[in-house]
């Protein structure tokens, strides 16, 4: 009787410890998300000869200030939905003269990442035209009399309105 006692005993602690390793269905995992968040949107409004104030009103924080590399601020941003693969993108910003004079890292000019930064995922991709053929074989075209159509029509009419630049903060010391 006492050996069943403790074999039940013992059976029943290596049964509870098994079960805590593994990860059941449907148990909520958070989405991990480290550093700043950059988005296109962010890398868009920075123009060459901005302050590194103006550029951290834009920007936030850096991430890194490199003591060695004083003209580079580098931002990194990476997220982790639970149970997802990981995703990371870098952007450094290269000052001279304390005005901004380049940018390197995973964002181009122009195209928007911001759904797969936010892990949504979405399936937008660009690929390079083929310029042997002409922009109007390229695009399709809306059939004629149907929503798109009338919505393209009213995109072409739109007329483009400057944005004026912003004047700098600070004069320039002489």
């Amino acid at each position: 009787m006492q050996k069943a006692k403790l074999m039940l005993t013992s059976l029943t602690l290596v049964g509870l410890a098994a079960l805590a390793g593994c990860s059941f269905p449907g148990v909520y995992k958070i989405d991990i998300q480290q550093g700043n968040v950059v988005t296109q949107d962010m890398i868009d409004q920075l123009k060459p000869g901005m302050t590194r104030r103006q550029v951290r009103f834009i920007m936030g924080n850096p991430l890194i200030t490199d003591t060695f590399h004083a003209n580079r601020w580098d931002y990194l941003y990476s997220i982790q939905p639970g149970g997802g693969q990981r995703q990371q993108e870098r952007v450094s910003l290269i000052f001279n003269n304390d005005q901004l004079a380049g940018l390197s890292g995973d964002f181009m000019p122009g195209v928007s990442r911001d759904d797969e930064i936010r892990g949504s995922g979405s399936e937008t991709r660009v690929t390079p035209s083929d310029s042997s053929k002409p922009q109007s074989e390229l695009i399709e075209r809306a059939a004629p009399g149907s929503l798109e159509e009338q919505i393209q029509q009213e995109v072409d009419s739109v007329e483009a309105i400057p944005v004026p630049t912003p004047e700098p903060l600070e004069p320039m010391p002489e």
